[in-house]
């Protein structure tokens, strides 16, 4: 508890104890009117100046003004009536009073849960000056520099591993306990634990850039971003408040004019009593804080929650749209599979030995694809498994969506794509092998190609099986694969629709089509990682991106973000969304369900001030103790 909240506890325990005591204390007049407005003064001075305060600024109507109507109002009935009775008045306050301290509490406990999820952000970075480690602020460290990561320190900024093995504990980032292992030449994000061994990292990205900073940036804006059912609320609450307020005026006051007027009542206070007791009554049952405060507290649960579990939701209002997610489009590569392309055949000039005609395709494929940062060149490179010795190579020309041309020890190299061979004037040779392909051409003749697999994601198929058991209802993937490879994956995983052969600006166009196709309220999610991808991710109802190996531009542009890059998260996520939305109803509902059958009841004065406590302070405890319930999804 903070320093408010106890406070709040102490002036409840406080103000129970002296009301309790004055129950068994036989004192009567002004003396018995004195104790009590000490014991209300006590529990209820923040809301009468919160009330004064409003009035004061123009903001008549709000829950604080009701509560100060209200009880002093029943204190004056008490007084009027000389019943001595201030009971009602001091319990209205003080259980209004528990009902905020158990909804601070429950706020400041997700707060809390969030913040030591989030509490990622690394104090210090250690550089190493005159043989000392040195502790310096991480928004000094510069790209480049090596910093060293002792056990039990946090990684202060993303880099690469330059030397040392250690286990690093990644679960405050992607929700996954299992440790990760790194190595030199392995990259590593700010924000995970080193377990084991000590770390020099080379810098890849500033502090401002690296990943616990863009975390900690989501999770903050997050909380601006209101949902439309957060909207709905704030605005009816703006006309329901002085709606009640004008409501209770007239029912203190138009039932006995109609019984002065038609039914020969005196013109007198005690004409006025009843109804007035009755408005006062009406006034306390009225306030919305059950809807004010659980359903903003729903979605920050469930926000939190999915934080828990690796997935960063940037708002209330995604949340929402996540729930009615029907169709999700997938990017292929580093999405459902892992941007890791392994050598699975070689073709090339028969007359040569296989092991020579492979090495040396690979080599001359290796060496030219050497000044390439495409995830197919850097494969070449580790299936050569060489250092790739530069100098033997001139002449470099890149030749956009085709490939490259090099002169490598003097011979004119291509390596690309059939485009390229036609370009050259050359035939190349039919592959019926379902892969990337890369064709080389030596000295003018074609020599062959090389045929590369992406490796699927161990967790895709079950993710798009997981994807229909929580209710979507199509699946599609977009890539700029060739056609073969594109249907081989598709048929693979189980995906309904498949469009390949795409570049960025026809996966737009496509998403536009599918999106035109969509009915009613029901959205498209489009999930990808590449800085190809922000167009897409942009465009759709809602965008999900994969944050661990994502481009910045991807997470930037995207509305929810995987922590571990693991596609089975997608449906957990939609999951969270829908749990987290079908309280929000529940609250919605059950608030004003009550509300309004005791209303009408304490208009007929069958409700008295005790029961419309708990129509009001009853059922915000209920409220936000079913909003809490969307903070626990680790088993959905």
């Amino acid at each position: 508890m903070n320093r408010k909240q106890r406070s709040m506890l102490t002036r409840i325990i406080i103000a129970l104890i002296m009301t309790v005591g004055l129950l068994f204390i036989d004192v009567t007049g002004l003396l018995r009117l004195a104790l009590y407005l000490v014991v209300y003064l006590i529990i209820g001075y923040d809301i009468l100046k919160k009330a004064w305060l409003g009035i004061i600024h123009g903001r008549v109507f709000d829950e604080n003004f009701l509560m100060a109507v209200a009880t002093v109002g029943a204190f004056a009935l008490a007084i009027y009536e000389k019943s001595g009775d201030y009971l009602e008045a001091i319990a209205v306050m003080l259980f209004y009073q528990i009902g905020e301290f158990f909804q601070s509490y429950a706020v400041g406990k997700s707060r809390r849960n969030i913040a030591a999820l989030m509490d990622i952000r690394p104090d210090y970075a250690n550089i190493e000056q005159d043989g000392k480690i040195v502790k310096v602020d991480p928004d000094d460290v510069e790209v480049g520099q090596i910093i060293i990561i002792q056990p039990g320190e946090r990684v202060p900024i993303d880099g690469v591993v330059v030397s040392g093995e250690s286990s690093l504990n990644t679960s405050a980032l992607t929700g996954e306990s299992l440790p990760r292992e790194v190595g030199s030449g392995d990259e590593v994000v700010s924000g995970s634990i080193n377990m084991s061994g000590v770390l020099k990292v080379r810098t890849t990205k500033e502090f401002g850039d690296s990943t616990v900073s863009k975390i900690l940036e989501l999770v903050e804006d997050s909380a601006s971003r209101k949902s439309k059912s957060e909207n709905f609320i704030a605005k009816f609450a703006r006309i329901y408040t002085p709606a009640v307020c004008y409501g209770a005026l007239a029912l203190a006051i138009l039932p006995p004019i109609f019984l002065i007027l038609f039914n020969g009542a005196s013109v007198s206070f005690a004409t006025f009593e009843t109804w007035v007791y009755r408005a006062l009554v009406f006034l306390v049952i009225s306030c919305p804080c059950a809807l004010v405060v659980s359903i903003p507290l729903s979605f920050f649960a469930g926000i939190g929650g999915a934080s828990r579990e690796g997935v960063l939701v940037k708002g209330a209002n995604i949340l929402e749209t996540l729930s009615k997610v029907k169709t999700v489009v997938f990017d292929k590569t580093g999405t459902l599979t892992k941007g890791v392309f392994e050598v699975n055949a070689y073709h090339g000039d028969h007359d040569q030995d296989i092991a020579d005609r492979k090495a040396q395709l690979l080599e001359y494929a290796a060496i030219v694809e050497s000044s390439s940062s495409h995830p197919i060149a850097k494969s070449l490179q580790q299936a050569y498994g060489h250092p790739i010795d530069r100098t033997r190579m001139s002449d470099v020309k890149e030749i956009s969506g085709k490939g490259i041309t090099a002169v490598v020890d003097g011979k004119k190299v291509a390596a690309g794509n059939e485009k390229l061979m036609s370009d050259l004037g050359l035939t190349p040779c039919h592959c019926k092998t379902a892969g990337t392909i890369v064709h080389l051409a030596v000295d003018g003749k074609y020599a062959g190609h090389i045929v590369l697999g992406d490796i699927v994601k161990s967790t895709s198929a079950q993710a798009i099986a997981d994807l229909r058991k929580s209710g979507v209802t199509r699946t599609v993937m977009l890539t700029g694969d060739v056609r073969q490879v594109a249907d081989q994956t598709a048929a693979k995983l189980g995906i309904d629709k498949v469009y390949s052969e795409l570049l960025p600006a026809d996966k737009v166009s496509q998403l536009e089509r599918i999106l035109s196709q969509s009915k009613g309220d029901a959205k498209v999610a489009f999930v990808g990682d590449g800085i190809n991808d922000a167009p897409v991710l942009s465009r759709a109802d809602l965008g999900i991106a994969m944050g661990a190996m994502g481009s910045d531009a991807a997470i930037e542009a995207a509305d929810v973000v995987l922590m571990d890059d693991d596609p089975l998260k997608i449906g957990k996520a939609i999951r969270i969304s829908r749990k987290c939305l079908k309280i929000v109803w529940e609250n919605i509902i059950m608030a004003l369900g009550i509300k309004g059958v005791c209303l009408v009841l304490g208009v007929f004065g069958i409700v008295n001030m005790w029961l419309a406590i708990f129509a009001d302070v009853g059922v915000m405890i209920l409220a936000v103790l079913n909003a809490i319930r969307a903070m626990y999804v680790r088993k959905i």
